[in-house]
């Protein structure tokens, strides 16, 4: 957390989560344009955000796009903000929802956060039905194998899945395609987005990122966008210390 802090405390490190704050996916050419600083001096700024897991990245193809990630700042408004005044600091519950990009042809979302685990641990996190229960409040369940079936069950021994979809990629532990929709919709191709998991080891702890593409409008992308950072805080909780934060409900997006 201190690092989150120190991060912040820039101003030009602020001035850039803000110009991704605007649109998301940005290279390191298109932020340079828009601000009088040398190329390394841009790039360092962005280092500093990425050791701080504020700014998350993709490749595609030879570009690398930079993404807000809003878990951290869910963390604080978690730990610090919730027990003060809440209604003065609607502008960062708003930022945290606000992590996504307009245009179709990049990732809408992509959260990154570091967890002292193992890969194994992690990927075991997202696809037992048992600890996904625990910190999700669904369970997702699936033989994971490229191709089947998946469903994301309520617990309330009701068997009802909020969320269906098929195993696009699979490949423990290091990275999980699935694609998602509503159970009403299945079978229709555009109503379906798609969620990316990759798990990769850090030092001695996991970094996870996740992106969620291909979302259907605004109303989708501020539930999602609520959603996984919340989910991604329990689950990060659960893996650390044993134990989910409180549960908040998750909201399936309705296409």
């Amino acid at each position: 957390m201190d690092q989150v802090f120190r991060a912040l405390a820039d101003p030009t490190r602020r001035w850039l989560l803000d110009r991704l704050h605007e649109r998301g996916g940005q290279t390191l050419g298109e932020l340079c344009r828009q601000i009088e600083m040398t190329r390394q001096s841009v790039t360092q700024h962005l280092a500093v955000l990425e050791a701080a897991n504020l700014v998350g990245t993709v490749r595609r193809g030879r570009e690398k796009l930079h993404y807000l990630n809003p878990v951290p700042l869910h963390e604080i408004q978690e730990r610090w903000i919730g027990k003060f005044e809440r209604s003065r600091l609607r502008a960062l519950s708003t930022l945290k929802r606000r992590a996504e990009e307009a245009m179709t042809d990049k990732p809408a979302f992509v959260y990154v956060i570091y967890i002292e685990s193992t890969p194994e641990a992690v990927w075991d996190a997202l696809t037992d039905p048992d600890l996904t229960a625990a910190y999700w409040g669904h369970s997702n369940v699936s033989d994971w194998k490229p191709g089947s079936r998946w469903e994301h069950v309520r617990t309330d021994d009701s068997g009802i899945a909020d969320v269906v979809g098929t195993v696009l990629e699979s490949e423990r532990p290091t990275r999980l395609v699935t694609t998602w929709a509503a159970p009403e919709n299945e079978g229709q191709e555009d109503k379906y987005s798609r969620v990316t998991f990759d798990i990769r080891p850090h030092a001695d702890i996991v970094k996870l990122t996740v992106t969620h593409e291909d979302l259907a409008n605004e109303t989708e992308r501020a539930q999602v966008a609520g959603g996984w950072a919340a989910v991604l805080s329990n689950l990060k909780s659960l893996i650390e210390t044993g134990s989910p934060l409180p549960q908040e409900p998750w909201l399936v997006p309705e296409r």
